[in-house]
């Protein structure tokens, strides 16, 4: 069964999906404290990135992996979001879920700080 939230089509979808977009990303900004530390964090490290004397990849790999962090803070806020929707009780599948999400993130940064070593240590 479809969605009664799927009938928009072409130009006017765009336009929604990207209004929703926004709307999740202020979410984020407003309620989440690790994703507020992480963007402040990629509104330095993107532009250094990008000025760093690298070639185009590994602009593309610092600038990536930066990005990847918020798309997985994102991702886990979500799952924390949904979990806390469905039960405020403490179950252990609940735990697991935040759990696994958290340690998402962490791999994520672990990822993004191993990128920016690598290219670093390469000059």
């Amino acid at each position: 069964m479809e969605s009664p939230y799927k009938g928009e089509t072409g130009l006017k979808r765009l336009i929604s999906a990207a209004r929703n977009s926004f709307a999740g990303l202020a979410a984020a900004v407003r309620h989440e404290d690790a994703f507020r530390q992480e963007l402040i964090l990629a509104a330095v490290l993107v532009p250094m990135a990008i000025f760093m004397n690298v070639t185009g990849l590994e602009k593309a790999m610092l600038v990536g992996s930066v990005l990847l962090v918020l798309v997985v803070e994102l991702l886990n806020s979500a799952i924390e979001a949904t979990v806390d929707r469905v039960s405020l009780e403490l179950h252990p599948l609940a735990r697991r879920a935040k759990d696994l999400g958290s340690a998402a993130v962490m791999l994520s940064l672990v990822a993004a700080a191993s990128v920016w070593l690598f290219v670093l240590l390469d000059r």
